[in-house]
């Protein structure tokens, strides 16, 4: 029980420095500015749902697509151990991430799909971290991952909806602080996916 309570809690770690609600509420806000309460809401909702499907498709399918591209575990491990690692080094550099945003966003499409949901949300940092903690995991592992994940989408819809009390309460400061701390914890996730990739690779 206690070793399924300490998993639970390195998956909500890694989901909340991967999708940091905090720092993605004042961008949020930047997207829905000209938009409603009840707007806000509704893109919120459904930034949030289209992101939980997406990363459940990933979570249940993830085995099936590393068979059908024949792609190995250890591989997967070091690129997205990489990858996270490059989004939590640009974190720490103060660097908007350009994997998280979006800069040729066609105003004329719906926010909430794209860039919140993708590639905000649910992007390729979001995805690899699910999918690297379900890689060798059971049933029992995947419906953790799922159900932090669902607790996480939650979260962030709150500090979505809540986005202009938060930021006024909290401070750009207190904000950038966060960032930096959340762009910390993704580097050493990273460092840690590389080397187990390269000890599962040499056998080591």
């Amino acid at each position: 029980m206690r070793e399924l309570l300490t998993y639970a809690a390195s998956v909500f770690i890694g989901f909340f420095a991967i999708m940091n609600p905090i720092a993605n509420t004042p961008i949020f806000l930047g997207l829905v500015e000209d938009s409603d309460d009840t707007e806000k809401r509704k893109i919120a909702r459904t930034a949030t749902i289209t992101a939980f499907l997406i990363v459940t498709a990933f979570v249940i399918l993830g085995k099936y697509i590393f068979e059908i591209f024949g792609i190995t575990i250890p591989a997967f491990k070091i690129t997205g151990g990489i990858l996270i690692f490059y989004v939590g080094f640009e974190m720490l550099m103060s660097q908007k991430s350009k994997i998280h945003s979006d800069k040729h966003h066609d105003m004329e499409s719906s926010v909430a799909i794209s860039p919140l949901a993708i590639p905000i949300l649910a992007g390729p940092g979001t995805i690899v971290t699910a999918m690297n903690h379900v890689t060798k995991g059971d049933f029992v592992h995947v419906g953790i991952v799922l159900v932090m994940f669902a607790l996480m989408v939650l979260l962030t819809y709150i500090s979505f909806v809540m986005g202009d009390r938060l930021t006024k309460k909290l401070g750009a400061n207190f904000i950038a602080v966060v960032g930096k701390l959340m762009g910390l914890i993704l580097a050493i996730i990273g460092t840690g996916m590389v080397t187990e990739g390269i000890k599962l690779s040499f056998n080591l």
